[in-house]
């Protein structure tokens, strides 16, 4: 099972990322159906053992985004879209639908940080979902987002643990938080990155945790993904998580030549 990685940036701040192994969304709550598109994905070495497992999103019935540090490395994958992933159902060996990992050709373990290039997809081998999907932003999209706490307000979406400390809960259940944007031009960020909040407040009760790695980030309540979850702070999920923006260049040139 991989370790958690960490690795030093700005100011000797010490980074988590999220591709641990283990388990969704801390101070959050069970999906309830409403992103029917997020899946749970299983990443496996060529001889097929399970290596580890992350979050993501459909954007169309055979592609499936989630972030380049989850995909980087591995030879096969699959995806489950039950709300409830168990192993009844043949997780995590078999009854997912599998495909093929795909990094971004910058990606590089997160040695040209802040520009990390962490995302990556899985071409299914067959078409999964219901209709329902994901979508990109425009270019540029977070850069017009209004001053408001209501312009302000993102989803997160994803398969990993609801909490670490003072309890270990690592459900496979597909959970939601609200979340608001922090900041984009800081030495975290730098246009590349988002930082979104991880609390329990009433505007904003959610956080990204262990296992949400690649998982959607969407604007407000509507579609769009404007980041990949990559990294958060520390390894309690307390405070700021951070996702990879997806309304860039840099992503959206490698996502849409799936699409296309």
């Amino acid at each position: 099972m991989r370790r958690l990685l960490t690795f030093a940036a700005g100011a000797a701040v010490s980074l988590v990322l999220l591709a641990t192994p283990v388990g969704a969304v801390t101070y959050g709550e069970p999906d309830n159906g409403e992103h029917p598109y997020v899946g749970l994905v299983v990443f496996y070495n060529g001889a097929g053992k399970p290596l580890h497992r992350c979050s993501g999103t459909l954007l169309s019935s055979t592609v499936f985004l989630t972030a380049g540090h989850c995909t980087y490395g591995t030879a096969s994958a699959q995806v489950w879209l039950d709300e409830h992933v168990t192993p009844a159902g043949g997780y995590p060996f078999s009854g997912g639908v599998t495909g093929t990992p795909v990094t971004h050709p910058l990606y590089d373990g997160f040695a040209s940080f802040p520009a990390t290039h962490d995302v990556g997809v899985v071409v299914l081998g067959e078409p999964a979902g219901a209709g329902a999907y994901g979508t990109l932003p425009a270019l540029g999209f977070l850069d017009g987002v209004g001053k408001r706490q209501s312009d302000q307000l993102l989803t997160v979406v994803g398969y990993g643990l609801q909490g670490v400390k003072p309890d270990y809960s690592a459900l496979r259940d597909r959970y939601k938080g609200t979340v608001m944007l922090v900041n984009l031009k800081s030495a975290l960020t730098d246009g590349f990155n988002l930082q979104m909040s991880g609390d329990g407040g009433k505007a904003h009760s959610g956080g990204a945790c262990f296992g949400d790695s690649g998982g959607p980030v969407f604007y407000g309540t509507s579609t769009v993904i404007v980041g990949v979850n990559s990294f958060v702070l520390n390894a309690n999920c307390k405070g700021s998580g951070f996702a990879y923006r997806t309304d860039i260049g840099d992503s959206q040139s490698f996502i849409s030549s799936f699409l296309d």
